[in-house]
């Protein structure tokens, strides 16, 4: 999993409460389990019309937040079925922080396993920095995870807080794998021990 450390982007505002994981991707994407190639069908029935050509109105779609690294959405974001596709395809599109008032459970949990850092703040600081991102290609944002902190194009700091493990994850890139794999030498040593006292397991 890729480290995330400080990350500076265009901020794309997403103004809507409850946008469900159908709606991040919809289900006839699901069929596969690859990683790769999800982020165009991310918010698919949003951003395409019937006949499969972009919406010109749909945020992700406008000239100036094709290139969008952080979203700023409403509450409740990530609501619905707990499918994994939604971080992938987020994570596939560019999209590698999100700020909104709250999260489903079980999506800002997958968001931390995939290298997507999901903050929650109060809604006046989502307010104002959705102000922020209205301002198009202008709209830079910086998120540093080590401070802790949110530097918005005027240069004002909003603080956020964070669980200590999950930061110390995002800050090594270390998912549910990556954990258990710093443990090697001791499932090695199990391991080993298990086959000399156990030979006819």
């Amino acid at each position: 999993m890729e480290k995330f450390t400080r990350l500076t982007g265009v901020a794309a505002p997403l103004p809507i409460t409850n946008i469900d994981t159908d709606m991040i991707i919809p289900k006839q994407f699901l069929k596969t389990i690859k990683r790769s190639g999800l982020g165009k069908a991310l918010f698919h029935e949003m951003r395409y019309n019937e006949d499969g050509s972009e919406n010109p109105d749909f945020v992700l779609n406008r000239p100036q937040y094709r290139n969008a690294s952080i979203l700023v959405a409403g509450e409740n974001f990530g609501c619905g079925s707990s499918r994994e596709h939604a971080p992938w395809a987020l994570l596939d599109f560019g999209i590698r922080c999100i700020i909104a008032p709250s999260f489903a459970d079980i999506f800002y949990s997958n968001c931390f396993k995939n290298g997507i850092l999901p903050i929650i703040l109060p809604k006046e600081d989502v307010d104002r920095l959705m102000e922020d991102a209205e301002r198009g290609a202008n709209a830079t944002v910086t998120v540093d995870l080590e401070k802790q902190e949110i530097t918005g194009p005027d240069g004002g700091v909003i603080h956020f807080d964070i669980d200590p493990f999950r930061k110390h994850c995002l800050l090594e890139g270390l998912d549910d794998i990556g954990l258990t794999l710093q443990k090697l030498d001791r499932i090695e040593a199990y391991e080993k021990r298990q086959a000399e006292q156990f030979p006819w397991l």
